[in-house]
């Protein structure tokens, strides 16, 4: 098993299509978005503080603006998403006792928010504001004011990268799993290389652990260097430093173990080398499009989120997120790590039916 393990490595790291696809190309869109954007937040999310005054045309008003997508949960959570960035501000509308601007409007934001974001809150709200006056108030000299002072709650400066990097590590993973175990498996299969091993004293269990401990090991390689320079060259964040890292590998591991299966499935299915990319993209375009990979599934219309949280990769992409940047263990991410298990054995019992020597 081991010699099969090793061979099968150095095969893989010979092969060009394999190295650019892990490596090389994950590493572009890396470097691309590293190099684009030092800081930023994904969504534009806001929340409305408790203690606002709601009986007015302002809120109203605010309500109805199709940039903003308001967050409803408790005061405790709302904090907590604020100083992680995922609410870029909390809005607090107050009545105040000067008959020329009635109502003012405070803004809470966050270090980890963009502020290019709050820049476009304070924009949008003020646009509003002077509509209303046009339509409503023409005599009056401001229906409401935006305090310029916006008020930071402390948290942690959340980049590009700490969105990026996950989703192309998931990529990485993905395409290495599907694509390369297809064509690997298939290949074997057809040069006769798997019967010929079925022949020798090998248990057929260890010729299939052999062929997948390299791809493990290679793909683990390339996880070390892709978190290495989105880490230190660009500052992606691991929260406990060395303790996040291990987690994310473990991570990978399981998510890699996941992914293989699709590629098992797709080398037992495809009747020549030419059917396997569009075999294999109907498992892995979709999850590259709608599993959070480049933008947040929240940009998706709400009727189809919900297959969006059903792909595997997009359960890989928050559990990953969650461990790098909010320092999450992998029991605290056990939700979405749970679902890739109950992935992992349907898509193992599906390759094991259709899974052939020849």
């Amino acid at each position: 098993m081991l010699a099969i393990t090793k061979a099968s490595l150095r095969s893989t790291f010979r092969s060009p299509s394999a190295v650019v696809f892990s490596i090389a190309f994950p590493l572009i869109f890396i470097l691309v978005f590293g190099f684009l954007s030092s800081g930023g937040n994904i969504n534009v999310n806001v929340a409305m503080d408790e203690k606002s005054d709601t009986s007015n045309i302002v809120y109203k008003a605010i309500r109805q603006i199709p940039g903003f997508k308001f967050i409803q949960a408790d005061s405790a959570k709302i904090k907590s998403e604020l100083s992680k960035g995922r609410i870029v501000a909390l809005i607090n509308i107050q009545k105040t006792n000067n008959p020329q601007s009635p109502y003012s409007i405070n803004l809470v934001s966050s270090e980890a928010a963009n502020p290019q974001n709050v820049q476009l809150i304070k924009s949008i709200l003020n646009s509003v504001i002077g509509k209303i006056n046009e339509a409503s108030f023409p005599h009056a000299q401001t229906i409401a004011v935006v305090n310029n002072t916006v008020q930071k709650v402390p948290g942690r400066v959340y980049r590009t990268i700490d969105f990026i990097l996950p989703g192309q590590m998931g990529f990485s993973l993905l395409s290495a799993g599907v694509f390369g175990v297809a064509f690997l498996f298939f290949n074997l299969r057809q040069q006769l290389v798997l019967k010929r091993f079925y022949a020798t004293p090998i248990r057929r269990l260890y010729i299939i652990l052999g062929e997948a401990l390299s791809r493990v090991t290679f793909q683990l390689i390339t996880a070390v260097i892709i978190i290495g320079i989105g880490h230190f060259a660009f500052k992606f964040t691991l929260v406990h430093g060395w303790e996040t890292f291990a987690s994310i590998m473990v991570l990978s591991f399981i998510a890699l173990v996941l992914f293989m299966g699709f590629g098992f499935i797709v080398s037992g299915v495809a009747k020549s080398e030419s059917t396997i990319p569009p075999l294999a993209n109907l498992f892995t375009l979709p999850q590259f499009l709608l599993a959070g990979t480049f933008f947040s599934i929240d940009n998706f219309p709400t009727w189809m989120q919900p297959f969006c949280k059903m792909l595997p990769l997009t359960h890989f992409n928050n559990a990953m997120r969650d461990i790098a940047f909010e320092g999450n263990s992998l029991l605290e991410s056990w939700g979405d790590i749970s679902i890739l298990f109950i992935w992992i054995v349907v898509v193992y019992a599906v390759a094991f039916k259709i899974f052939k020597w020849e």
